[in-house]
């Protein structure tokens, strides 16, 4: 059974990661490919962004329950074959009918496929290496974008249409592929984390149970801080106050994210040496921290009347401890929210903390934006009290969880302490 698991999370991991390459390829340039290269206009490229979003809010509450009453693969197959067409579409697109149609089901495929490829992460891991699984989903995933953008850099050429009917091409070609190599995983059943799952194993109350579930709905609220306090800022509110406050070229918000994408792929492992052996939830409490620096850093960067060589290295240095944050994150929030789960409901669960990211990336940026361009010294305060709050919420969270939820560890000192009694046991048995 452990060959099965791992030869299935090798496959399910490099399908997830040539996905991750293909949206690298065409995510940094739906904005100009829609509104200059197809001549649409930035109206309707702003509506082709929000279509994308909008359509995962959409389809992520009904996702779940598909899971867990399908299984994660058929979804899984379903949500790559949609994103596919989506993307053949977006390519060959020429009208705003036909982009928005292409943009709703790429947005539909990439929503679902995230719970989906996290479910089947869960069945095919145990409580010992679940963590591992998804620190290296997310590092596989970082990487493929990384090298996806960067080659795809290379091949568009604004004057050329055809190169982006390419990047479009290959991004589809890339949903099928991941779906072939999942088609081929045999999937074990999902196994539980002893002493950390909720006693009631066959509950299908739904939404309504999962809102019951006081330990996830805290999980779910510190989650879209932390997606709206990061990830929502990226390319919004922390650009455009990097671009007004700080002086920052577009050319160095370039060399910001490489370095947020190289920490996560340098630090990822040596961080989850780290992670593995301390409590969950104090682990994402210095997130918090980290990330309240980072936001120090960056009011340095606009508003510390510095150099601008200090001023840019200083935002350089923000999304680096970014990065190492979410180099902490990836192997802490993702296993969680799968522990946290009833056995019939995982796909449920994901499903909902994908539905709140999405959230928190929608309204991130809607926030975010204006804030950053003019208010920039409110802007900068208020991403610092949001980090701190992460800090807050996540040691009150502590207090719902159990000890091995919280730190699964512990389970698997207590096997090796069982397994090393059991000699012991047999012998006063045959006594």
């Amino acid at each position: 059974m452990t060959k099965v698991r791992g030869a299935a999370m090798r496959r399910i991991q490099a399908g997830g990661a040539l996905s991750a390459f293909g949206l690298g390829f065409t995510v940094p340039y739906l904005y100009v490919y829609v509104a200059q290269v197809r001549d649409l206009g930035a109206t309707t490229a702003g509506a082709v962004l929000a279509v994308f979003a909008m359509a995962a809010l959409v389809v992520l509450p009904f996702s779940g329950r598909a899971i867990d009453r399908r299984g994660p693969l058929p979804v899984l197959l379903v949500a790559a074959v949609l994103a596919s067409v989506g993307a053949l579409g977006m390519g060959l697109a020429g009208s705003v009918p036909t982009v928005v149609l292409s943009a709703a089901l790429l947005g539909a495929g990439t929503a679902v496929m995230q719970p989906a490829l996290a479910t089947m992460i869960v069945w095919c891991s145990s409580a010992s290496t679940r963590t591992r699984a998804f620190a290296t989903q997310f590092f596989l995933q970082n990487l493929g974008l990384g090298i996806g953008g960067l080659i795809g850099g290379q091949i568009v050429d604004e004057s050329r249409p055809s190169s982006f009917t390419l990047l479009f091409s290959i991004e589809a070609v890339m949903f099928l592929v991941l779906a072939g190599i999942a088609a081929s995983v045999r999937l074990p059943g999902s196994p539980a984390l002893p002493g950390g799952r909720p006693e009631n194993t066959e509950a299908k109350g739904g939404m309504r149970a999962l809102l019951g579930h006081k330990a996830m709905v805290q999980l779910c609220v510190l989650g879209f801080v932390l997606f709206f306090a990061c990830y929502g800022q990226f390319e919004s509110g922390l650009a455009a106050y990097g671009t007004e406050a700080a002086g920052i070229k577009p050319a160095t918000l370039g060399m910001a994210l490489a370095a947020n994408t190289a920490v996560i792929v340098v630090a990822q492992f040596v961080v989850l040496r780290f992670v593995e052996r301390r409590r969950r939830t104090r682990v994402i409490a210095a997130v918090g921290l980290i990330w309240a620096a980072a936001w120090v850093i960056a009011g340095y960067a606009g508003l510390g009347h510095g150099s601008q060589t200090m001023a840019t290295a200083a935002f350089i240095s923000t999304y680096a401890l970014f990065g190492l944050g979410e180099a902490m994150l990836s192997p802490t929030v993702a296993p969680l929210v799968a522990d946290l789960a009833p056995e019939s409901m995982v796909g449920q669960y994901n499903s909902a903390f994908a539905l709140v990211k999405q959230l928190a990336l929608a309204v991130g940026p809607a926030v975010g934006g204006p804030m950053g361009a003019a208010l920039h010294g409110p802007y900068i305060v208020t991403f610092i009290l949001f980090s701190l709050g992460i800090t807050v919420l996540a040691l009150r969270m502590g207090r719902q969880l159990t000890p091995v939820q919280d730190q699964p560890s512990l389970a698997a000192k207590a096997s090796r302490v069982v397994a090393q009694h059991k000699p012991e046991q047999r012998v006063e048995a045959s006594a």
